[in-house]
């Protein structure tokens, strides 16, 4: 499987890849995509022929392993992909339990967040589940993703733990709000307010997209409730949706906080090969 960027020809942490094929003397170099870095785009063929080394492109099936790169460099848009719960009766909410899938799932949804820079939420949603969004699995514990709270109205619960172990990592908390009234307990050196429009239109959501590419997020990943994860969908404005789907129906114990039309309309096909005992795992693409 080849899955690489043509040799790379700036200098930046590290010196050029051209630079070290030709000290090694190698005879011919593969490669699956062109970089979209303008610093390299297209600029190894020459580089290398000058030594007679054979550079190749070919194809290969592995297209979205650089998409976030692709995001990042040509667009100047972070990577989003979100994640969602639902009951086999196609509920996101239990009344009588926090959880919708079980203790396997879970684990795959930590180690799904180490995979990205950071991981967005609502203030309806942390103020409900009072969660750390952390990896919280052994060999992880340094892959632990900043934060980002979409809070309106800054109604951010004070006793939230996540306020009070935050540690090394960031939270950008985006308001609608006048940032000079807010809250005292919010006045933590790593803890960054930023101003956004109301979020109602695709323009408002654009907005906050390129927000977080502004602030360095090139990964992002979502984790909220059925509300915002339907107005990114409906927007696609999400790449991938890993939907956690449990084997069991809740019935009149289960609910929705809004329509999930958008939700049903998806294409729920492409598994993901895990065991997760009685819950299932799909991949679906938004955009």
């Amino acid at each position: 499987m080849y899955v690489t960027l043509e040799p790379c020809t700036h200098f930046g942490l590290t010196p050029p890849c051209t630079n070290i094929i030709k000290k090694k003397k190698i005879d011919k170099v593969f490669y699956s995509f062109n970089d979209p870095d303008q610093r390299t785009y297209r600029k190894a063929n020459k580089i290398l022929a000058n030594s007679k080394i054979s550079l190749k492109k070919i194809s290969t099936k592995h297209k979205d392993f650089y998409k976030s790169y692709f995001l990042n460099k040509s667009k100047n848009l972070p990577l989003i992909d979100a994640k969602l719960a639902i009951s086999k009766d196609y509920f996101t909410i239990n009344e009588k339990s926090k959880w919708i899938t079980n203790h396997k799932s879970r684990k795959v949804g930590h180690f799904l967040r180490s995979k990205y820079d950071c991981i967005l939420s609502t203030s309806t949603t942390v103020n409900k589940d009072n969660s750390l969004l952390n990896c919280r699995i052994e060999g992880l514990e340094n892959h632990q993703p900043d934060i980002v709270i979409i809070d309106r109205n800054l109604k951010i619960k004070k006793s939230l733990k996540i306020l009070k172990k935050l540690e090394k990592r960031n939270l950008y908390i985006f308001t609608c709000k006048n940032m000079k009234n807010k809250p005292n307990y919010l006045n933590q050196t790593n803890i960054k307010i930023l101003r956004v429009p109301y979020l109602d239109t695709k323009k408002d959501f654009n907005f906050l997209i390129k927000k977080l590419f502004q602030i360095g997020k090139r990964r992002v990943f979502i984790e909220a409730g059925l509300t915002f994860i339907s107005k990114m969908i409906e927007f696609k404005l999400i790449n991938d949706l890993y939907l956690f789907k449990t084997n069991t129906k809740l019935k009149n114990t289960g609910y929705n906080n809004c329509k999930i039309n958008h939700l049903k309309k998806l294409n729920i096909k492409k598994k993901i090969n895990v065991n997760l005992d009685e819950d299932e795992l799909y991949k679906l693409r938004i955009n």
